[in-house]
């Protein structure tokens, strides 16, 4: 995923970021990872942002080895910074990943995880995201997405209107998806959606399967 990125909180000082949703929902997410997640292997993160939610979620799960990525390079400065200042061992240096590229250059996951990238990238890179997940994930692996989303039948909350066109506003490729087009796009590609959960300021959490 490359071009513009969206962060909430300004520059620290140092090359550390600091987005305040992050500070908010990542215990809320690491609720649910303790159900989703493997106890064991490789997470590799898409879209890891400030660095932030990395970071807590390695302390969180010191059993699992974590792999940040991002295509942008002011934030694999921040994750690597965070990384650094958090001294854990089971966080592997940030990597360049572009969620829309063809490769990406991690051979095999035991888990996938994107927090709040789909809205705020093109439908490519949504799309680049399950052929990238189908690729590295086992039979039964988890991909785990969270973030805001629309779905079919379901009102939804007017703040996630006004954020869909916001997004919208500021980039015509970007926007909130909705639930059972990116479930149809992902089981042409052998991942079926398992479970959804509703999460606080009206987001949601998905965890797709790699099918057997």
């Amino acid at each position: 995923m490359s071009g513009e990125r969206f962060y909430e909180g300004p520059a620290s000082s140092d090359a550390r970021r600091s987005a305040p949703a992050a500070l908010r929902n990542r215990e809320p997410i690491a609720e649910v990872l303790r159900d989703w997640l493997p106890e064991r292997g490789l997470v590799l993160e898409i879209a890891s942002g400030t660095g932030e939610h990395v970071v807590h979620f390695a302390r969180a799960f010191p059993a699992l080895e974590w792999q940040p990525s991002d295509a942008d390079p002011g934030a694999l400065a921040s994750i690597a910074a965070w990384r650094e200042q958090a001294g854990l061992s089971n966080i592997r240096p940030p990597v360049e990943i572009d969620a829309a590229a063809p490769d990406w250059p991690i051979a095999a996951a035991d888990a996938v995880l994107s927090l709040n990238m789909v809205h705020i990238s093109p439908w490519i890179a949504a799309l680049g995201l399950l052929y990238g997940a189908a690729r590295l994930l086992g039979p039964g692996a988890p991909l785990i997405l969270y973030g805001p989303w629309l779905e079919a039948g379901v009102e939804a909350a007017p703040s996630n209107l006004a954020f869909d066109a916001q997004l919208k506003a500021r980039n015509p490729e970007w926007g909130l998806r909705l639930v059972e087009d990116f479930a149809a796009e992902a089981a042409r590609r052998g991942l079926s959606l398992a479970e959804r959960r509703a999460m606080p300021a009206n987001n949601l959490m998905l965890l797709l399967r790699r099918d057997d």
